[in-house]
């Protein structure tokens, strides 16, 4: 048997950190006809029962999703089962899982990729009324962009799989006669495999745990947001199809689905045979996982993001990149910022000092200009995921430095869509309020007293409460390499300088940049370093006479 070529190919990208894509990102390199056909197979998926999973042993069917583009249930209802019972079936459906080779399993997964791929444009649908990104946004980020992190994960696991012979002659000298022992090394799964999916990324943040699990020999229960299950759910039952035509069990993959008033994810977690957690979503449920006993626990948690804005060479543009990361998707991004570090003195500018009012006002102009930019504004913001996102924007402009932005987002599709403009909240360093996430259509822009302070002021913030992402413009060449140093090895956390045009902080490139450092409270894994995979499996080596 020979290895996927696509395995190969992203081994290299992920040695050199160049650009690779398994899977075109633009919607316009696939055909009409399966763009069509993805929008009608969605069509008729509303208000009818999810059919393509496995239901052997569910106990009913259920769902609870709502588009945040029409405002009403979708309809679509999903098999239910015990935890019990799923943890029983990924147990037994291991056992035969584990027992074939690095590169079987590993040809098999891209398999399922690729049948995953089939059905982007379904996929695009489905994620887009039940998160609120926008299609094209839902079409890369839960189609091509998860499938090249999940392609990650095979890869960095093939490789870190066969990194030692299987078994060996081992040889040592001994004066007059030679020592010869017979050795093997096994790399040996830790078993049931649980990834706790979140309600605005489903595939992307679910995947490469899910395909780090499988590769590692591991079974895996994919325990969805009951607010957005439609997109993972299309990727489990192509899993499954591909594991039925290979004569394994179906599940090996199965789709934990629940409601929000009978949850099971603690039941889930806190099973003794549950060996591994991945998790995606606020902190204090990350720190619940992160403190159960004998699990090995990947974490992604809630950040806040700085922005440090000591100068700009084009501050047009500059403003500019600002509103599109912080308008995009409505600020329901885990790499979006949230804190802009202004020095009360303003920022330099090659026409002269900008002030700080005027710095505010530009950046208002800005976010104002994209909401209301009748190409760019719906198809940017999307729409708020839920009603809680919506009220916790409208509580932080209900105090004093709030400016709303009064900005009309027309959305002629959906009418009823669910949007805010970004708003801004002008704060002093020592106000309370930038100091914890507001996650949504937000931005604090915080008067410090220099650039000093702003630098302290972002590294404590991401040392204490977490980043994921950091910004910093600038033209002092001595002061970024300041900026990288501190963010980097006080705070561990990446920083993005001077981007403009198309160069935007909240992207992540798959096999070229780490997603979470694992270094800050934000979160304990990364995507995707050895670690993540290592951490699946323990290396056993036998010795025989």
């Amino acid at each position: 048997m020979e290895l996927n070529p696509k395995i190969s190919q992203a081994i290299q990208a992920l040695r050199e950190r160049t650009y690779f894509s398994a899977y075109p990102e633009n919607p316009k390199a696939y055909s009409e006809e399966s763009h069509d056909a993805g929008k009608t197979a969605f069509q008729k998926q509303l208000s009818n029962p999810f059919l393509g999973l496995d239901e052997t042993g569910a106990t009913g069917k259920f769902g609870e999703e709502v588009s945040p583009y029409m405002l009403v249930g979708l309809g679509v209802e999903y098999p239910v089962f015990t935890a019990d019972y799923l943890v029983e079936q990924s147990q037994s459906a291991q056992n035969q899982w584990k027992k074939i080779s690095p590169l079987e399993r590993a040809n098999i997964l891209i398999e399922m990729l690729d049948k995953v791929s089939e059905r982007f444009f379904e996929l695009a649908y489905a994620t887009m009324h039940t998160t609120g990104q926008s299609f094209v946004m839902s079409f890369q980020a839960s189609g091509p962009h998860a499938n090249d992190r999940a392609l990650e994960s095979v890869a960095l696991g093939y490789e870190e799989l066969t990194r030692y012979p299987q078994q060996l002659d081992w040889v040592k000298n001994m004066g007059k006669f030679d020592l010869t022992i017979k050795k093997n090394f096994k790399p040996v799964a830790k078993g049931v495999g649980l990834v706790i999916g979140c309600s605005t990324f489903p595939t992307w943040n679910t995947v490469p745990g899910v395909f780090a699990n499988l590769i590692a020999g591991n079974s895996c229960i994919i325990k969805p947001h009951p607010k957005s299950v439609l997109p993972i759910a299309i990727v489990v039952e192509e899993m499954q199809k591909v594991l039925s035509a290979h004569g394994f069990s179906t599940k090996l993959v199965q789709l934990a689905a629940d409601s929000s008033a009978n949850p099971i994810t603690k039941h889930l977690a806190e099973h003794s045979s549950v060996k591994l957690i991945d998790y995606t979503g606020g902190s204090d449920f990350g720190r619940y996982i992160e403190s159960l006993p004998g699990k090995t626990v990947f974490t992604e948690k809630a950040g806040v993001n700085s922005v440090i804005l000591d100068g700009a060479a084009d501050a047009k543009a500059v403003f500019g990149n600002l509103a599109f990361a912080a308008s995009l998707y409505s600020g329901q991004m885990c790499t979006a910022p949230q804190n802009i570090f202004v020095s009360k003195d303003g920022i330099n500018t090659p026409e002269g000092n900008m002030s700080f009012d005027d710095v505010v006002a530009s950046l208002r102009g800005a976010l104002k200009g994209l909401a209301e930019n009748p190409k760019m504004g719906a198809g940017t913001l999307g729409a708020v995921q839920n009603d809680i996102t919506r009220k916790r924007v409208e509580d932080a402009l209900s105090g004093t430095g709030a400016i709303s932005n009064d900005a009309v987002v027309e959305n002629t599709e959906f009418t009823d869509a669910r949007t805010l403009a970004p708003s801004i909240v002008v704060v002093d360093a020592a106000d309370d309020r930038w100091k914890h996430e507001c996650f949504g259509p937000i931005l604090f822009v915080v008067r410090t007293s220099g650039k000093e302070e702003s630098l302290a002021l972002a590294a404590h913030l991401a040392s204490t409460v977490g980043a994921i992402t950091c910004s910093c413009y600038s033209t002092d060449v001595a002061y970024m390499q300041s900026v990288e140093e501190v963010m980097n090895e006080q705070a561990f956390t990446p920083v993005s300088f001077n981007f403009t045009g198309a160069a935007f902080v909240n992207q992540h490139a798959a096999f070229s940049d780490f997603h979470v450092t694992g270094g800050n409270p934000s979160g304990n894994a990364t995507f995707t370093d050895s670690l993540y995979i290592n951490r699946r499996f323990v290396w056993v080596g036998n010795r025989f006479a």
